[in-house]
């Protein structure tokens, strides 16, 4: 088990820092019922993440038992390859200025700021779903835990500590405001004002 969470901490690491989302979450905290709202976002994202869990780890153990240790080593390689392609290209996107694909839309503070707790969870479940590279470190994180061969038992609490793990940066600030709100809202205008400056710089360097 633990070889495998070493295994896992780069792509905790990478699906972990995204100022955006992070920034999605800090907007909605501050709103009316910002705390429900933002439990809810980050609860969406993390179901969305959990059902791609099971879809592919079933998908990945039926090819592991089919082809050997060496099906499960070229999946996990292949998607491995393939992540660093897709950050690669991201961050010479966000050099040039371009935008990035996952990102959600222009007006997307305008939608945050109507919605409810429940159409906030199904915002975070959709763009859990839509985000190109949240796809990747998942369905690598899956290959990595498959690669593993641990107890089926281990298998599930190993992706659950990625899931939980991914979204701690996001969880961070809920949980902060939720045990002081008051002493706590200076501190996350702080933190999203700072990422909103950086955001850039921090997705190159990730």
């Amino acid at each position: 088990m633990g070889t495998v969470i070493v295994s896992l901490l780069p792509l905790i690491v990478g699906a972990a820092l995204l100022p955006v989302w992070i920034i999605m979450a800090l907007f909605l905290l501050r709103g009316e019922g910002g705390l429900l709202k933002a439990a809810a976002f980050v609860a969406g994202a993390m179901t969305a993440r959990v059902v791609q869990g099971v879809l592919f780890g079933f998908v990945f153990g039926t090819a592991a038992n089919a082809n050997g240790e060496s099906g499960a080593g070229l999946i996990t390689s292949t998607l491995l390859l393939v992540l660093g392609i897709v950050m690669l290209i991201s961050a010479v996107r966000k050099w040039r200025k371009e935008e990035d694909p996952d990102a959600p839309p222009s007006k997307w503070m305008e939608i945050l700021g109507g919605m409810s707790a429940l159409k906030a969870f199904g915002m975070g479940a959709l763009l859990m779903a839509l985000a190109i590279k949240q796809w990747v470190f998942t369905l690598s994180a899956i290959a990595v835990i498959e690669q593993g061969e641990l107890s089926q038992a281990g298998n599930v609490l190993a992706y659950l500590f990625f899931v939980l793990a991914a979204q701690s940066l996001i969880l961070a600030p809920i949980v902060v405001s939720a045990v002081a709100p008051t002493q706590s809202a200076k501190m996350l205008d702080a933190a999203q004002g700072w990422l909103e400056r950086n955001n850039r710089v921090i997705l190159i360097a990730v």
